[in-house]
């Protein structure tokens, strides 16, 4: 009887597990840019908590929109070892601007999916002259382990069907079109370069194929 029960239970357990991306709240967020909507998701197959900044009355089609991926360091700490907090900042300037948009901030995503501790170990392997993509290698983790998937899906939650993304990076569009949410314009979102983020950047512009065209203009710092 017991070893039935048990079974049951197991049984019972996997019906109701869930999956994908749940709405659970949707909350004002008055921010020094504007006044969004803070709309919370959960991402039942990572266990993540996931955030959309929703500024004015969006629809379906060309809606302005930057995938953030989090960044503690950059975003919190104001470091000047990536351009991710001024991409932030300048991503939600851009939709208040434009009157309406999304910022879809993804946790989970640090250092390109390798996690905090990751990255400040990859941080300190370029500190002594790999590159990010080395440092990564050398520390036996992936260059880039993001997923798209869950901002896909709360795009198609909030009833986007294309988007004119704010991004450098091709590989952010290729994983939305792979998820059904069409690209009607890659906007670039150049930050100036600084002596210490510039190393960085060339590197992705080299190796990752981000859109950087503006670094041709600083070839003086090193």
């Amino acid at each position: 009887m017991t070893d039935k029960i048990g079974v049951l239970g197991k049984k019972s357990a996997q019906r109701t597990q869930r999956s994908g991306v749940e709405r659970v709240v949707n909350a004002p967020l008055p921010t020094v840019y504007g006044e969004f909507r803070a709309i919370g998701y959960m991402d039942h197959d990572r266990g993540d908590e996931q955030v959309a900044l929703v500024y004015g009355e969006i629809g379906a089609e060309n809606v302005l929109t930057r995938l953030h991926s989090e960044c503690l360091t950059g975003d919190a700490f104001g470091s000047q070892h990536c351009e991710c907090g001024d991409q932030l900042a300048s991503a939600l300037r851009a939709v208040v601007a434009e009157g309406s948009g999304i910022v879809v901030y993804l946790r989970g995503h640090e250092g390109r999916g390798i996690g905090l501790l990751g990255k400040l170990r990859a941080m300190a392997l370029q500190a002594e002259g790999l590159d990010t993509v080395e440092a990564n290698l050398a520390l036996g983790l992936p260059v880039d382990a993001r997923d798209y998937g869950v901002a896909a899906g709360i795009l198609h939650d909030l009833g986007v069907n294309s988007v004119r993304l704010m991004s450098n990076n091709p590989r952010k569009r290729d994983a939305l079109l792979r998820h059904g949410i069409q690209i009607a314009e890659q906007v670039p979102l150049l930050i100036p370069p600084c002596e210490n983020n510039i190393t960085y950047l060339r590197t992705k512009r080299e190796r990752l194929d981000h859109h950087l065209p503006h670094l041709d203009a600083v070839a003086h710092l090193s």
